[in-house]
């Protein structure tokens, strides 16, 4: 377990992970809340971006969901809006429009989760935008492509699901249509914005100018669930049901064996006949239903039964000893509770431990990736509600008497009750000092 501390270096991979990375330099406004958007920024976050997450006076609705030790600090949002700063607007007044328009003007992101009509309606849509910042990248993280009849509608993790077609394939192996256990495509979508801006960002290196991006939730899932669902309707004109018959089949699915559940994969020709040696059936090694891809497509769900059959006769370490020698991938099925102590995380070090000035000792995953030049890493903590309101100000370089003014019609409100600005600001110093 990789440890971080006001004193003690945070260690990625063996290496000393610097404050920076390959975004370094670049400034992303950020007006997202709950998951798709704030996992999009905490992406640019953690390739070195300054994010500034622009929060009404209420908060991110995602601090307000629990586990949480204190209000306006769940898990989740924690998990979410590392390598932030936070910045509180009542974007409902006009001063507080005027002081973003001051911070657009010198950032290079603007990303935002609002409906189209409530962007507009605030004066804050791109057309607005950009005459103060022809470089400016603005992104619409939102639920459906702005031109359709969806446009205006609201839209969250179970109803993309719903209309994407992901809820239904779940009912394709029996029972009724469910909801992957995860906010799958909050999370893809907000890897399609990262990834998206990223791409605007190196046009705008390039030639100086801006665009706007539209990274809609609806056809960001549906394109990537398509990919192999799309199967025979590849092929036009045809009737034939979409779906990929491989991963639809009744028996893929984690095989039960005597003491508990292994996952087994054979994919190659000879993994299948390996498979089959290994289990003591050498007969269905030389299977036509085995050895020709075409008829292993079209048997495939009669093949993954004979495994479901073969696999329930020995216990889970018996087998993966035989298919580990038989260069079969398998692995057992683990629960997620079960992963700190997975000998490759530790030895990665791919969960943080470290300590916040409100929060406590708390934990989060490394970055994925693995940059040889720029590392990427953690190099601020969560952020308390409005813990960088001031901050942000008197680098727009407002002085004390217009940020008092400010706070008196409400236009900010400069810190969350109860935060301790002097911890965080330590803990903060630490890590930086650390080389995180």
């Amino acid at each position: 377990m990789t440890h971080i501390s006001g004193d003690k270096p945070f260690m990625q991979t063996g290496q000393i992970a610097k404050p920076e990375g390959p975004l370094r330099g670049v400034r992303v406004l950020d007006l997202s809340s709950v998951v798709l958007g704030p996992y999009a920024t905490m992406i640019l976050g953690d390739l070195g971006a300054d994010v500034i997450k622009i929060e009404a006076p209420d908060g991110d609705i995602l601090r307000h969901i629990e586990p949480a030790r204190n209000p306006g600090m769940g898990a989740v949002f924690l998990n979410t809006n590392r390598n932030k700063r936070s910045m509180v607007l009542d974007l409902k007044r006009e001063e507080a429009r005027g002081v973003l328009r001051d911070l657009v003007a010198g950032a290079d992101v603007f990303l935002h989760s609002m409906r189209p009509k409530a962007i507009r309606r605030l004066g804050l849509d791109y057309e607005a935008l950009s005459g103060l910042n022809p470089r400016l990248v603005y992104c619409n993280a939102w639920g459906f492509r702005s031109t359709g009849p969806y446009g205006d509608k609201p839209a969250y993790d179970d109803v993309i699901q719903s209309l994407s077609g992901l809820a239904e394939l779940s009912s394709r192996a029996g029972g009724d249509p469910r909801y992957a256990p995860t906010v799958i495509a909050d999370k893809m979508t907000g890897m399609t914005a990262a990834y998206a801006v990223m791409a605007a960002l190196f046009h705008q290196a390039r030639t100086g100018e801006g665009q706007e991006v539209e990274v809609p939730m609806l056809e960001s899932v549906t394109s990537c669930l398509l990919l192999e669902h799309l199967a025979a309707g590849v092929f036009q004109p045809g009737d034939a049901p979409l779906g990929y018959d491989r991963v639809l089949a009744a028996h893929r699915r984690p095989y039960a064996t005597l003491d508990g559940f292994i996952a087994v994969m054979p994919y190659s020709t000879s993994h299948w006949q390996r498979f089959f040696r290994a289990a003591g059936r050498p007969d269905l090694a030389e299977d036509p239903r085995v050895t020709d891809m075409g008829k292993r497509s079209r048997h495939i769900g009669e093949l993954y039964e004979l495994i479901s059959e073969l696999i329930a006769t020995k216990s889970t370490a018996d087998w993966i000893r035989l298919l580990e020698e038989a260069d079969v991938p398998s692995v057992p099925v683990k629960s997620i509770d079960a992963l700190f102590d997975d000998p490759h995380f530790q030895a990665t070090g791919f969960f943080i431990d470290y300590d916040h000035p409100s929060e406590g000792r708390l934990r989060t995953t490394a970055v994925p990736t693995v940059f040889g030049q720029t590392p990427a890493g953690l190099h601020r903590v969560p952020p308390r509600l409005g813990e960088h309101t001031r901050e942000v100000l008197g680098e727009l370089g407002y002085d004390k008497a217009r940020i008092a003014a400010l706070e008196t019609v409400g236009a900010i409100v400069p810190q969350m009750a109860g935060t301790r600005t002097g911890g965080a600001e330590k803990a903060t110093a630490g890590l930086s000092a650390a080389g995180v």
